[in-house]
C-alpha cells in the first residue's frame, strides 16, 4: 500500500468577528477604535514551543500520533529541542510521522519575514521529503512544501517564503510528512531533531523564479463547464548561499486570463470555462512573471463516457451516475510522493467525471464499509486519455484488499496490478471500456502489493503510469457476468 496519507483531521474555523460602531453615517470611524492587529513575533520553537498555546499538533491520519516530543537532553547549543520519532512500517501506531503545528488562536502577521529557518539533525544519513509551513486543515491557502537532506550533525536550514506580503494571518507555523528508509513495505525508522524554528527577515532571498505547469508551455483543449486546476506551481530562490526551490499553493500567485470570457483563473487556481472559444492562462508571483503557460482551445460541451448497460443486481459501483455508488471515503488519497492532482468534479449539471493531472499514482479509496466482492468477477473503467500517446506509453490499474477487519495496515492487507494497459489498447481524447478479470490482479505491482488474495474486502482502485500524465475516468464498478 502506498505510505503516506494526508487526511486532514479538522475542516472547519470559527471566525471572531470585530464589530466597529459608526456614529453616525456622515462621521469617521471612532478615534478610540482599534484595527484588528496580529502577532509579528516569528519565534516558533526555542527550547520550547513559543506562542502556539495548548492545542497546536495536530497529526496527520495513519501517522503515529506520538511521533512529535521536546527532548530535554538534545539541542542546538541549548538543552531541549523538537524530537521526532519515524517509526517502522510495520509499527502498529503508525507506519510514519507527519502533522502540522498551528497556532491555538489568531494567527501570526508574517509579513516582516522572508524565510522560516531552523537547525536540524537526524539519527542518521535521511531525507524528509516532505516539510514547511502555511498548512493549517482549513484551506492550506499558502501551503510551501520542499524537501531537506539531514546528516548526523546539526545545520541551518532555511525555506523561503514566496511572498511575505500575503501571510497577514498565518496560523500554519510548521508541518512535515517523513517515512522510513528502506524497500516498501520493510522501511525502518530513524530520529531527526529541530530546533530554533523560527520565520527570520534574513535579507539575502532574491532571484525568485516562479513556475506553473512546471515551467511548460502548455497546449490543452478545454470543455464547457468543466474547471482546470492549475498544477506544477513551485518557487525558486537564492537564500545568498544556494538555491532553494518549494512548491507553492496557487494563493501565493496572481494569475491571468488573455480571455475572461474564455477562461477565468480565482485566487485558489481554479479555471472556469463559460464560453467557447481561445484563451491563454500566466501567472505572476511577487511581480516576477511565471514561466509555463495553458494555451486553452473551448470547442464546445463535454464528451461523456458511454452509459454502462449492465444490469444493476449484476452492479457493485464505485463511480458512475448510472448506478447508485457506495461510499468513497476520497478519489485522490494525496499520498506522501504523490504528483497527481485532481478529483471527482461535476460537468455542470450534467453529471460528473474523475479527472487526473501530472500522474503518478492515485487512489480511490471506499474503505467505510469496505466492499464484499466476493460474487465479482471484474472491474470495469472508462478512461479517456487527454495526451497523445507514444509507443510503450501504459498504464496500471491497481486494486487492493483489506483484509478480514477490513482496516488499512491491519497485516492482511492484499492488492496486485492488472497488465499495463498499454497505447494499443488506450486512444488518445476518446473513452475506452477496460473490463479487467479479478483474478488478473493476483500480480504484484509494487507499492507493498503481493498479488490480490481476497475480494471479501475491497477497498481500493489505484492507477499508476509514469508515461501518461492526464486522463478523465469515469464508470468504475465491480461486476458479475
Amino acid at each position: 500500500m502506498k505510505s503516506i496519507l494526508k487526511h486532514y483531521l479538522e475542516t472547519t474555523l470559527a471566525l471572531s468577528v470585530a464589530i466597529l460602531t459608526l456614529v453616525g453615517c456622515e462621521r469617521d470611524i471612532s478615534d478610540e477604535a482599534q484595527l484588528a492587529t496580529f502577532s509579528t513575533s516569528g519565534d516558533i520553537f526555542t527550547d520550547s514551543p513559543v506562542g502556539l498555546g495548548s492545542d497546536f499538533y495536530f497529526p496527520f491520519g495513519g501517522s503515529k500520533l506520538t511521533a512529535f516530543s521536546v527532548d530535554e537532553s538534545e539541542g542546538f547549543e541549548s538543552n531541549a529541542s523538537m524530537r521526532i520519532d519515524v517509526p517502522n512500517a510495520n509499527d502498529p501506531d503508525g507506519n510514519f510521522a507527519g502533522a502540522i503545528f498551528r497556532i491555538d488562536g489568531s494567527g501570526r502577521d508574517l509579513t516582516g519575514f522572508d524565510a522560516l529557518t531552523f537547525y536540524a539533525r537526524a539519527s542518521q544519513g535521511v531525507t524528509i521529503n516532505e516539510i514547511g509551513f502555511g498548512q493549517d486543515f482549513i484551506q492550506n491557502r499558502y501551503q510551501v512544501t520542499t524537501s531537506i537532506s539531514l546528516g548526523t550533525n546539526w545545520a541551518k536550514y532555511v525555506i523561503p517564503i514566496p511572498d511575505p506580503s500575503k501571510l497577514v494571518e498565518e496560523r500554519g507555523m510548521l508541518w512535515y510528512s517523513a517515512g522510513g528508509i528502506g524497500p516498501v513495505g520493510q522501511e525502518t525508522g530513524y530520529t531527526f531533531w529541530l530546533d530554533e524554528v523560527r520565520f527570520e527577515k534574513l535579507g539575502t532571498i532574491g532571484q525568485l523564479r516562479p513556475a506553473i505547469f512546471d515551467g511548460q508551455e502548455l497546449e490543452q483543449e478545454g470543455f464547457l463547464q468543466v474547471p482546470i486546476v492549475i498544477s506544477g506551481l513551485s518557487v525558486t530562490a537564492n537564500t545568498g548561499t544556494r538555491d532553494v526551490t518549494v512548491a507553492a499553493k496557487p494563493s501565493y500567485f496572481n494569475f491571468e486570463s488573455s480571455n475572461d470570457q474564455v477562461a477565468l483563473v480565482d485566487d485558489l487556481g481554479n479555471t472556469s470555462i463559460a464560453s467557447t472559444g481561445e484563451a491563454t492562462i500566466t501567472a505572476t508571483l511577487a511581480d516576477a512573471q511565471a514561466a509555463g503557460s495553458l494555451a486553452l482551445e473551448v470547442n464546445g460541451p463535454f464528451d461523456f463516457a458511454p452509459t454502462p448497460t449492465r444490469t444493476p443486481e449484476n452492479v457493485i459501483s464505485i463511480f458512475s451516475d448510472t448506478y447508485d455508488n457506495v461510499p468513497v471515503d476520497f478519489f485522490n488519497g494525496g499520498f506522501g510522493g504523490q504528483t497527481t492532482e485532481g478529483g471527482a468534479i461535476p460537468v455542470g449539471s450534467l453529471g460528473n467525471v474523475i479527472q487526473y493531472t501530472n500522474i503518478n499514482f492515485v487512489t480511490t479509496q471506499f474503505s467505510n464499509p469496505t466492499v464484499d466482492g466476493s460474487e465479482m468477477t471484474h472491474l470495469h473503467v472508462d478512461i479517456k486519455v487527454r495526451e497523445p500517446l507514444s509507443p510503450g506509453d501504459n498504464l496500471t490499474v491497481e486494486v487492493g484488499d483489506f483484509g478480514a477487519d477490513g482496516a488499512f495496515g491491519g497485516g492482511n492487507d492484499t492488492g496486485g496490478g492488472s497488465t499495463p494497459i498499454n497505447d494499443s489498447v488506450l486512444i488518445f481524447d476518446e473513452w475506452v471500456g477496460i473490463d479487467i478479470p479479478l483474478t488478473d490482479f493476483t500480480n504484484p505491482t509494487g507499492g507493498g502489493f503481493t498479488g490480490l488474495a481476497s475480494t471479501s474486502n475491497l477497498a481500493q482502485v489505484n492507477f499508476v503510469s509514469s508515461t501518461i500524465p492526464s486522463i478523465f475516468v469515469d464508470n468504475i464498478y465491480f461486476y458479475k457476468e
